[in-house]
């Protein structure tokens, strides 16, 4: 046997790509605070410093960088940006070495803590925990960290859950937390209270107004872009889906529906739309309101209106429309379906028409409408006379507005929305009374349940008494004011004014707003 030499290995340090050029080890440090908080900051710069410091005073080693993410997650990577540009130096070669603090710095999810760990080792690269004394090219490295991730993960699900019973406390106080900065109308003062940016309210306002009025979430975020005005995010693009959300937003009323959404994963940080999963709290008169109350329920009930505005009698849904005055406002007498506007060209003689949509969508498993189709002159001429007949009949109708108003009233509920509330209330104690003593409070649950949806349809029958109200003293001051028939059609007096007209063989029945209702020969 021939004699053996052993050559020793070289010491091998990570990244040996440049391994013959470099005299010192290149030492990265890696710092973060969990939170973007004041109290936090002093901890951030310290860290920065302490590792600034340590690194230099060794002899063999040399600064790399300090990696920092200030006010980000541990418990996942993908926001981290200085964490992950920091992987990607030691992945082409700059870098021999990394110091954190400790492992719930580092990461508080154990399987992107040992992910990356790998990924370094392979590469020849330690990552030196400075709290935990562990190296992970050390033979017990690995086992070590894989203990004390789980024990960071575990710590960091604990932290979530006290948060979350922290936040569930905070909501059955009333306190509200709610982030601003994308949320037009409102900005918050120095105590962190919402308060009322005038000039965004105006927007705010707006919007409101014109969906009142009779404009599409289309044609409104058209006009707000052609003003040149902003989304809450800043924007200079409106979708209808932002005009839908802040139409729908209740703390535009000064409520604030607390727990819309709720996280499912503590490590993803994935959030998912609650639907009765977790507890939601309702704040009523939280902050300032841009949207009077019995605006922001008007609106409600518009957006309920628009969204099936007409059932067929076949099962058919009709949907909204704001073309014209006459749309979705034009019935059928013989088949009560609604008719639809359509263009005719007869023999180069060009007319506007109204005609009844069974007429137009004519199928096989039903007979067509035979009800006549009406020039739309004559449908102008129709309200214009219904219109003229209330004003020569002032005296008549007046009386009849009166009855109107008498019946509205008599009709009240017993049990008004603030007599509910109350017992609500009641309720509520009773229920965190039994939460927090870990008691059966179904019983409770399932009364405050029914009590809610009884509040909203009391709410929904005050309002439409308001309306039925408002529509009738709206009509009583148009009499008041106009001394004399009206001379030509009047295409906003209509939307004002008109619910619905129904056209049968000879004739056609308005029905105002106010409940008045006049048969028109035509």
């Amino acid at each position: 046997m021939g004699s053996v030499m052993v050559i020793p290995a070289k010491r091998q340090v990570g990244n040996t790509v440049k391994q013959s050029e470099q005299k010192k080890l290149r030492v990265a440090a890696y710092c973060r605070v969990s939170t973007d908080s004041e109290e936090q900051e002093t901890s951030y710069e310290a860290q920065v410093t302490h590792y600034t410091e340590y690194i230099q005073k060794n002899p063999e080693w040399e600064l790399a960088g300090i990696f920092a993410d200030d006010g980000i997650s541990g418990t996942n990577t993908k926001k981290r940006d200085e964490f992950n540009r920091m992987i990607d130096e030691c992945m082409a070669g700059n870098i021999d070495m990394i110091i954190t603090k400790s492992i719930s710095r580092f990461a508080r999810n154990t399987l992107d803590c040992l992910q990356y760990i790998r990924q370094l080792k392979d590469k020849n690269i330690p990552v030196y925990f400075e709290k935990e004394s562990i190296n992970t090219l050390d033979a017990k490295g690995e086992v070590l960290l894989t203990i004390m991730a789980s024990l960071a993960q575990q710590e960091s699900q604990s932290m979530s859950e006290n948060i979350k019973l922290g936040l569930q406390y905070r909501f059955q106080k009333g306190k509200v937390h709610i982030n601003h900065n994308r949320f037009l109308g409102y900005t918050k003062d120095a105590d962190g209270h919402l308060i009322i940016d005038p000039e965004q309210a105006e927007i705010v306002k707006r919007i409101y107004l014109e969906y009142l009025e009779g404009s599409s979430m289309d044609k409104i975020a058209a006009g707000l872009m052609a003003d040149g005005i902003l989304t809450g995010a800043g924007k200079e693009k409106w979708h209808t889906s932002t005009i839908n959300k802040i139409l729908r937003n209740e703390k535009y009323m000064g409520d604030a529906l607390l727990q819309k959404t709720y996280t499912t994963d503590f490590l993803t940080k994935k959030r998912i739309k609650n639907n009765g999963i977790v507890p939601q709290y309702y704040v009523e008169d939280d902050h300032e309101a841009i949207i009077p109350k019995d605006l922001f329920m008007q609106v409600q009930a518009e957006l309920v209106r628009r969204r099936v505005v007409h059932t067929s009698p076949s099962g058919k849904k009709r949907s909204f429309s704001c073309n014209h005055c006459f749309a979705q406002i034009v019935f059928c007498g013989d088949c009560g379906e609604l008719y639809r506007r359509v263009h005719w060209n007869n023999h180069g003689c060009k007319s506007i028409v109204w005609r009844c949509i069974s007429r137009l969508e004519i199928t096989h498993a039903e007979a067509p409408c035979e009800n006549r189709t009406v020039n739309e002159l004559l449908l102008q001429e129709g309200t214009v006379k219904a219109i003229n007949r209330i004003l020569t009949e002032r005296g008549t109708f007046l009386k009849q507005l009166q009855a109107n108003i008498a019946k509205a009233v008599v009709s009240a509920d017993t049990l008004s929305p603030d007599g509910i509330q109350a017992r609500l209330e009641e309720l509520q104690k009773e229920l965190i009374k039994k939460a927090n003593n870990k008691q059966d409070y179904d019983a409770i649950a399932d009364e405050i349940f029914r009590l809610r949806e009884q509040k909203e349809q009391s709410e929904v029958d005050s309002h439409h008494r308001e309306e039925t109200m408002n529509r009738i003293k709206e009509l009583q001051g148009f009499i008041a004011r106009q001394k004399t028939d009206i001379t030509g059609f009047d295409e906003a007096l209509v939307k004002k004014l008109i619910e619905k007209i129904t056209v049968f063989t000879d004739h056609f029945t308005v029905k105002f707003k106010s409940g008045l209702t006049i048969d028109i020969e035509a």
